[in-house]
């Protein structure tokens, strides 16, 4: 873990011209674990604004696949970095895996594992819907528990993070920012990261904190409840939190940005 940092106090207008909105969705977007209308809105606000967003989540690739298609957002992200579903066109994976059946085989194998250890484990509802890792409840772990399982993963040979909603088990090197980087150079050639701005509110969203490859980072409020455990911790807050704060953001981000008949071509 880092050292203690204390909380900034979010300036979001010290940003640069922001060019893309790269955002965690559960207790990012939601409002205990629903979404709202005003989420709806403040996205469509963006839009209008001219401001890409893509929704970058652990959530599976099943479920993601129609995520994208029915909200105003540009694409998504699932499985924290492995597939990319952008609104229109085929889905895209962002962490090269040769052979998929195998892949799930040595996940569910590394699972096993952890069940050695913990018999209690669950795997999450939504594993089946899944390419690229392997997901199983939170509920009754403990920050210790946590903390062994990442050294045992590490240890097997697999990486290892954890959300608000479920904990995964993934290949080396896949990420949240792995998986930005990849996408955005491929659908956002003409942007740098400093141009992105990325939000989020728990450990799998550490990548995205980190300022040396993403500078312009924002945590909503609920993110204080994981600070002592970040490596990277996000460059500003917000005053609110989930939904709430990512609102928060919206308003500051629409204003400082040029209305779309005043943006250059």
């Amino acid at each position: 873990m880092g050292e203690v940092q204390s909380t900034p106090t979010p300036r979001f207008l010290d940003f640069p011209a922001v060019k893309l909105l790269a955002t965690d969705m559960d207790g990012t977007l939601t409002r205990q674990g629903k979404f709202t209308a005003a989420l709806l809105q403040g996205l469509e606000r963006l839009q209008t604004a001219g401001l890409p967003v893509v929704i970058v989540t652990g959530r599976s690739a099943g479920w993601v696949n129609g995520l994208a298609h029915y909200l105003p957002v540009t694409g998504a992200m699932a499985e924290n970095g492995g597939m990319y579903f952008p609104k229109a066109g085929p889905p895209e994976p962002l962490i090269e895996i040769s052979d998929l059946v195998a892949h799930r085989q040595q996940l569910q194998e590394a699972f096993a594992h952890l069940q050695w250890r913990w018999p209690q484990l669950q795997e999450s509802d939504d594993n089946r819907f899944r390419l690229t890792d392997w997901t199983f409840n939170l509920t009754g772990l403990t920050q210790t528990d946590l903390d062994e399982m990442a050294q045992l993963c590490q240890t097997l040979g697999w990486g290892f993070t954890y959300s608000t909603v479920q904990c995964h088990l993934y290949k080396p090197g896949q990420s949240k920012a792995a998986g930005l980087q990849r996408m955005a150079q491929v659908h956002f050639a003409d942007i740098s990261p400093a141009d992105i701005v990325t939000l989020g509110d728990s450990p799998n969203d550490e990548s995205m904190f980190d300022p040396a490859i993403f500078p312009c980072s924002v945590g909503v409020a609920n993110v204080k409840d994981y600070w002592q455990r970040l490596s990277h911790c996000p460059a500003q807050v917000t005053q609110a939190a989930e939904v709430d704060g990512f609102l928060e953001l919206v308003e500051a981000l629409v204003a400082g940005l040029p209305t779309p008949a005043t943006q250059p071509n």
